[in-house]
């Protein structure tokens, strides 16, 4: 195992009521400025919690944060809070909301250059403040309720880049499993999607080692696949099995399963630009790339794919190559179940096309990804080629 150090101070409030118990972690006489997305809070009636809740505070608002939150309108967040001096952000949405509020609350006091600046040149790693924020999670899948990871889309320059900064994480975060109600079969798919892909961005690499990490992350991907179909269950959804969801999504990508061992996230990175280029949802690219890259990549990751069949999936066989095989096929077929796509074809995207464009993006930001930095343009394309 590597050394490491672990610091996460997100306080959670989790459960029903939740939402009410907000206003005590905010401070008194604060001016808020409350985000969220396009307006579903409000036939939710999640809206009207979070104004109860924050009865007595002066409160601004800001909708229209869209999914992949784009720039331009974070930036006219940003000189809103400017102007009428807001001095805590309340996100209420899932991770795009949340990740635009993160970017809003880094951007407000920076005043150095164009707020862009703090994702394209990571100027972020120089900052030494931010508006404090919490917020109110309402699509579990991407842990941003308590990470210190975001991610900005630029639409006018086809860009979506991410960055980590300590000051990004919440100060709080209200989880109460009943706001999930409303969603659709496609949104809770995409957030068990998200979740199993965090964890497996951080688990297949190679052995290191770290016992209490890989058994962490084993137990996590388990307890999705073991949710999953009681979670996706919409016309009487099941309280328990969307808090093991809400809490499994949270604890898959809060640092803690990743700390000491090998990342790769070059999925999510070519996710990205997917999105970028083609529009496409988050989870979407996620699952149209990862056993391609799985495969492509099966060699290196050999061990950990043995690991991951035999632990998460039950799988059992002599033959390691039938093994890494049956694995990566296991994972498909999980993804499947769920009703997501596992090629680009199933969007009637050309592999070929999407293989030309991304790579042209890796090579001119000279990008080389994954845990041993091995995976260039050409290789990204080659992985989007097979998935069709």
């Amino acid at each position: 195992m590597n050394n490491f150090s672990y610091y996460n101070p997100t306080r959670i409030l989790f459960g029903q009521g939740a939402i009410a118990k907000t206003a005590h972690y905010i401070p008194k006489n604060a001016k808020v400025l409350m985000l969220y997305g396009g307006g579903s809070i409000k036939r939710t009636g999640i809206y009207d919690q979070v104004k109860q809740a924050l009865d007595g505070f002066t409160v601004l608002e800001f909708g229209g944060i869209e999914p992949n939150p784009d720039y331009a309108t974070l930036m006219q967040a940003v000189q809103l809070a400017r102007e009428e001096k807001v001095d805590f952000l309340l996100a209420v949405g899932g991770g795009s909301v949340i990740d635009g509020t993160k970017f809003i609350a880094l951007a407000i006091p920076y005043t150095q250059s164009e707020p862009w600046d703090l994702l394209k040149t990571n100027a972020a790693q120089g900052l030494n403040e931010a508006v404090p924020f919490g917020t109110v999670l309402t699509i579990p899948g991407t842990a941003s309720e308590m990470n210190y990871n975001l991610v900005i889309s630029r639409r006018e320059t086809g860009e979506k880049l991410s960055i980590k900064s300590e000051f990004a994480f919440p100060r709080f975060s209200a989880l109460d499993p009943q706001v999930t109600y409303s969603l659709s079969a496609k949104q809770i798919r995409n957030g068990l999607v998200d979740a199993f892909m965090h964890v497996m961005e951080q688990y297949i690499t190679y052995p290191i080692g770290a016992v209490v990490q890989d058994r962490l992350s084993e137990s996590l991907m388990q307890s999705l696949i073991e949710i999953a179909p009681h979670a996706m269950e919409i016309d009487q959804p099941d309280y328990t099995a969307r808090a093991n969801f809400m809490w499994a999504a949270a604890m898959g990508l809060n640092s803690l399963v990743g700390r000491g061992v090998p990342q790769d996230w070059a999925t999510h990175m070519i996710g990205h630009e997917l999105t970028a280029l083609y529009g496409l949802a988050h989870a979407e690219s996620l699952a149209a790339v990862a056993p391609w890259l799985l495969w492509y990549k099966r060699e290196q990751k050999g061990d950990k794919l043995v690991q991951l069949g035999m632990r998460v999936f039950g799988l059992i066989s002599d033959d390691r190559e039938a093994l890494i095989e049956a694995t990566i096929d296991a994972l498909s077929t999980w993804f499947n179940s769920l009703g997501m796509p596992t090629t680009l074809t199933a969007y009637d995207f050309d592999p070929d096309e999407a293989a030309e464009a991304v790579a042209k993006r890796f090579d001119d930001r000279g990008w080389a990804l994954g845990e041993n930095a091995d995976i260039h343009g050409s290789d990204a394309a080659a992985i989007l080629r097979l998935s069709r």
